[in-house]
């Protein structure tokens, strides 16, 4: 019995054994847990990035430093080349896809190192400690490195491979204020990470090793050592011998970061900080268009600016956009003029002329009298003070003349003309408790830059009404602004050379605000519309400023430097003439045939539209008393019964209708 005790004594000590062994392991385990939690790796390092602009290709417009003026740009391994990131294991921790975080043989051989020579040869630092270490930076001790060991295991835990190479590519220094490999490549190269060639590459993984010592702006020599030491010795077979022989030399000062569109960017990263942000802007259009602006500024006397826009016709997104001289204090250079809200003058000239096309008022051909001509109290002008007479509705708009203008507002009615302007994007902006009324032919309202272009993609794409967009997304909803063939019409007219010269096809515009406050040129071809402002912000005079000679020189450069377009996209003058019969027909708008009018009717308005003025109404074949530039008449019934209305043109066109008065 007891040797039988004894047997079972012993065979159950090792089972309590493991058990406390276990009980151990799951009470250190749960131990690390809570540790864990209530120690987390810092990331907000890792967090606080600046803020990218991208173009509507991906492409960097401008990027802003994270807050303290560290140039940090958030990197992950699909930004970078693959050369690179094998350049960086291959370097660095050869064994970082296997090990767990720590890797035992590296720290081993490093302690080993150390206890023979009496100094640091390797450090053992496997890039998921260098991670740890970038994200919460300590002095060199061995308290430091335990420590480092500790959060690589928890960074080991939580994130991925890929996610912990993208932490040192985010965060590896790079000299001076620059962090992390994409701004590195911004500032010592030039262009994007994903383009770096195998020697640049090498400099970049090279340089986190000693930032101070290897910046290639003040220690070139050894930062081309360090460059060439990482490719022939740390990156076999990455680079071959003869492209280590051809590597360039490496840069001797830091490029600028990459701030086309300010005034946007600006205007985009407002409450968006660290993060990527997309635009409809094109970077070689963008570039273009400031080359242009910044040429033009030059020839400008002091205070004065310009702003630019081109916009995507269809699609209704902004591809360039030059707010003015950004940081120029002398032109208002904080401010974006293409939101300040200015006069058009005569560049709002086209919608009126669609929108009287629309109606049946004119036609491109119709004679107008430009004469002198008193509108109750408002006796307008032209812009030279002179008159030309008998003139054709498609001159009258290409010249600008201001008479026949408010003679089509007066008969359209202003609330009607600001309600397709607002329709197209352009709303009229009025003192406050203004009315609409007749000033508004000549540009007797506040708008902006990007309204004017909204206006004129609405004219050029079929008379729908839309706002441009500056960030890609979901289309905005069309509005019918104008009659889609009155919109064409319109556009026809406009189609003329450039005066000094520049590409064809182009629909043009030109407008100047009353003491020549705002110069402005709009155009558009099949695919682009384009707005170009010259002004000086504070609102006073430029003397000798005009739409034509001030701004129009600038739109014909910018169409200069677009992507051709299919002229025949755009109506050409003589489909446009075909389809203006249609609109030109005389036609009795009230009454309509079969109308009947209630008994006191009393004063009955006669209307017409289309046809060619004089206009003669008459009833039973008597003629209404009606002035000769006017289509309506007023007729008073002299009774009940049925009467024949009619009304002639001066070709000798007539349209009837029979009407009954109870």
């Amino acid at each position: 019995m007891p040797t039988l005790r004894s047997a079972g004594t012993s065979a159950a000590a090792p089972r309590r054994r493991w058990r406390a062994v276990l009980a151990a392991a799951g009470l250190g385990a749960l131990g690390v847990l809570v540790l864990d939690r209530l120690n987390p790796p810092d990331l907000s390092r890792l967090h606080a990035v600046g803020t990218e602009i991208l173009d509507r290709e991906g492409r960097t417009l401008s990027v802003l430093p994270a807050l303290g003026g560290t140039w940090r740009l958030a990197t992950t391994t699909a930004d970078v080349p693959p050369h690179l990131l094998e350049m960086l294991i291959a370097a660095e921790d050869r064994r970082f896809r296997r090990h767990p975080g720590v890797d035992p043989l590296a720290l081993g051989r490093a302690a080993l190192q150390w206890a023979r020579t009496g100094r640091v040869v390797s450090g053992g630092s496997t890039l998921t400690m260098q991670a740890a270490r970038l994200l919460e930076p300590r002095p060199r001790t061995l308290r430091s490195k335990a420590i480092e060991i500790l959060r690589a295991l928890q960074l080991e835990a939580r994130f991925s491979k890929d996610e912990i190479a993208g932490i040192w590519l985010t965060l590896a220094p790079m000299g001076g204020n620059l962090e992390g490999v994409r701004a590195g490549a911004l500032a010592w190269f030039g262009r994007p990470a994903a383009r770096l060639d195998a020697a640049e590459a090498a400099l970049l993984v090279a340089i986190p090793r000693r930032p101070e010592t290897l910046r290639p702006d003040r220690h070139p020599a050894a930062a081309r050592a360090a460059r060439d030491a990482m490719l022939a010795r740390r990156a076999a077979g990455v680079i071959g011998p003869g492209d280590l022989a051809a590597a360039a030399p490496v840069p001797r000062a830091r490029r600028p970061m990459p701030r086309w569109a300010p005034h946007l960017v600006r205007e985009l990263a407002r409450g968006a900080e660290g993060t990527r942000i997309a635009s409809t802007l094109d970077l070689p259009l963008q570039r273009a268009a400031e080359e242009i602006a910044a040429a033009a500024l030059r020839d400008l006397p002091d205070r004065a600016s310009l702003a630019l826009v081109v916009a995507e016709l269809r699609g209704r997104e902004m591809r360039a956009l030059v707010g003015g001289e950004f940081g120029a204090a002398g032109r208002a250079g904080s401010l974006d003029l293409t939101r300040a809200v200015r006069s058009p003058g005569s560049a709002l000239k086209p919608a009126l002329y669609a929108l009287a096309f629309e109606a049946g008022l004119a036609a491109p051909e119709t004679l107008l009298a430009d004469l002198p001509q008193r509108f109750g109290a408002y006796a307008p002008e032209n812009f030279d003070r002179g008159f030309a007479g008998r003139i054709t509705v498609a001159d009258a708009l290409r010249q600008s003349l201001n008479l026949p203008a408010v003679a089509l507002l007066a008969e359209l009615g202003p609330f009607r003309f600001a309600a397709a302007l607002k329709l197209a994007g352009s709303p009229p902006r009025l003192p406050p408790g203004a009315d609409p009324s007749l000033p508004l032919a000549l540009g007797g309202m506040g708008t902006t830059l990007r309204e004017m272009a909204a206006l004129y993609a609405a004219l050029g794409d079929g008379g729908a009404g839309a706002a441009l967009r500056l960030t890609p997304g979901p289309a905005e909803a069309r509005r019918p602004a104008f009659q889609p063939r009155a919109a064409a019409l319109t556009t026809a007219v406009l189609v003329q050379p450039f005066p000094a010269g520049g590409p064809g096809g182009i629909a043009w515009k030109t407008g100047t605000s009353w003491g020549g406050r705002d110069a402005w040129a709009m155009g558009l071809d099949a695919r682009h519309v384009v707005g170009v402002w010259v002004g000086r912000p504070d609102g006073t005079p430029l003397p000798g400023a005009t739409g034509a000679r001030t701004a129009l020189p600038i739109l014909a450069r910018v169409f200069e430097r677009l992507p051709a377009a299919p002229r025949e996209a755009l109506p050409v003058r003589a489909t446009a003439m075909a389809g203006a019969e249609a609109l030109d027909r005389l036609r009795l708008t009230f009454p309509p045939p079969g109308a009947v009018l209630g008994e006191g009717a009393g004063h009955v308005t006669l209307r017409a539209a289309g046809g060619r003025r004089p206009l003669t109404f008459l009833v039973d074949g008597m003629p209404v008393a009606t002035e000769p530039s006017r289509r309506e008449a007023a007729w008073t019934p002299p009774g009940p019964g049925f009467y024949r209305v009619t009304v002639l043109d001066a070709a000798g066109a007539a349209a009837r209708a029979e009407v009954r008065v109870r």
